[in-house]
């Protein structure tokens, strides 16, 4: 199971330590997420913090249909900025599900700031076998979503930051470690 709580703490991460600022890949969507687990509880916190450069040149990807969206003037190009969310899908080390949930969904912000906290119950022999995606999309109408990017951590990682991400927090001792994430393409 999967148990979302907001984040009321500020220990999280101070936008004055290193790791807690953008990694400014010019224009690439990018995610801030903090990691905690409780090896007595079994606890594995994510908490999704915020993301940045969540929005598409409107020249790029023309709006078609239905959507929900704002359009901003900015440096004198026009952008898109999307209603988005971010999926959280715990996978075993076979690749099925064990538990999945979302951020609720924040409204036309190129910048959104989510501060919602996830909690998975994961016994300590299962951390190394597990794999946490995080996905992040655009809520463009009623039924209709559309990817903007995805990350994995843990034993299946998208890449060498998200598993360094991953054994950092195993080796925090109770201790909540923040990293920013580029997005990948879906």
């Amino acid at each position: 199971g999967c148990d979302s709580q907001m984040s009321v703490s500020e220990v999280s991460c101070s936008e004055s330590t290193s790791s807690c600022q953008s990694l400014e890949h010019g224009s690439v969507p990018e995610i801030l997420i903090g990691l905690l687990y409780n090896a007595t509880t079994g606890r594995l916190s994510a908490e999704v913090i915020k993301g940045s450069h969540f929005k598409n040149l409107a020249a790029n990807r023309p709006p078609n249909g239905l959507f929900c969206c704002l359009k901003h003037l900015i440096g004198g190009q026009v952008y898109i900025i999307r209603d988005t969310y971010v999926k959280l899908t715990l996978l075993n080390s076979m690749g099925h599900e064990m538990s999945k949930c979302k951020t609720s969904i924040r409204r036309g912000q190129p910048n959104p700031v989510y501060k919602e906290t996830f909690v998975f119950q994961v016994a300590l022999f299962q951390l190394s076998d597990v794999t946490l995606i995080l996905s992040v999309y655009n809520k463009r109408s009623m039924k209709r979503k559309e990817m903007i990017g995805w990350i994995s951590l843990g034993l299946n990682s998208s890449g060498e930051e998200e598993l360094n991400h991953w054994t950092e927090m195993k080796e925090s001792k109770g201790q909540q470690v923040c990293r920013w994430h580029a997005l990948l393409e879906s």
